[in-house]
């Protein structure tokens, strides 16, 4: 059921930068929806309010691909 998630960014990748460190790993961390998962897991949710919830999530992230191809198109 869970899986492993390996969020990491070497001194290598950022040349250096601790900021720009900082901030590539907490893109990875939202990409990876970490701290998203820990937050909802972190009450029981019943199992129709989680679908239901996913279902929103899934079609908010259609709509807005739909509008970015909509976008490069003009």
């Amino acid at each position: 059921m869970a899986k492993g998630v390996n969020a990491s960014v070497s001194i290598k990748e950022c040349r250096g930068n601790v900021e720009r460190m900082i901030r590539r790993f907490s893109k990875k961390v939202k990409k990876e929806r970490i701290l998203e998962e820990v937050r909802d897991r972190r009450f029981f949710k019943k199992k129709s309010i989680a679908k239901r919830e996913k279902q929103e999530r899934a079609r908010r992230l259609r709509l807005k691909e739909e509008q970015k191809r909509n976008r490069k198109k003009y």
